[in-house]
């Protein structure tokens, strides 16, 4: 169970602060807007139906280490994405470095 987040929290400037001296850049957008943190909510919607509600974790360490193995060995190199127009990321990202290469050499033979 999480404790309750109180209001400002995130906004304050001892936050800030802190962020600041770690070194962290906040990203913040509108406050009540949910377009802001549209990507990050698509993917908890994802690891929740593809991974997380289909598994039972004894522990909590457990849950942490399952569910960061399923994005690092499935979710980032196999499941297909439509932002990389249908292709699993480690495809698509080859096929980028492939035309960058080719671009790079077009370029220095000229």
């Amino acid at each position: 169970m999480r404790r309750p987040i109180e209001l400002g929290e995130y906004t304050s400037t001892a936050y800030s602060d802190l962020c600041d001296r770690l070194g962290v850049v906040q990203s913040m957008g509108r406050v009540g807007s949910c377009f802001d943190n549209a990507a990050a909510e698509s993917f908890n919607s994802t690891i929740k139906v593809e991974y997380i509600h289909r598994h039972r974790f004894a522990t909590r360490t457990e849950a942490r280490i399952k569910i960061a193995t399923w994005i690092t060995d499935f979710y980032n190199t196999r499941r297909r994405h439509s932002a990389a127009g249908g292709l699993p990321p480690a495809e698509f990202e080859r096929i980028i470095n492939e035309a960058r290469n080719n671009h790079d050499q077009e370029y220095l033979a000229a």
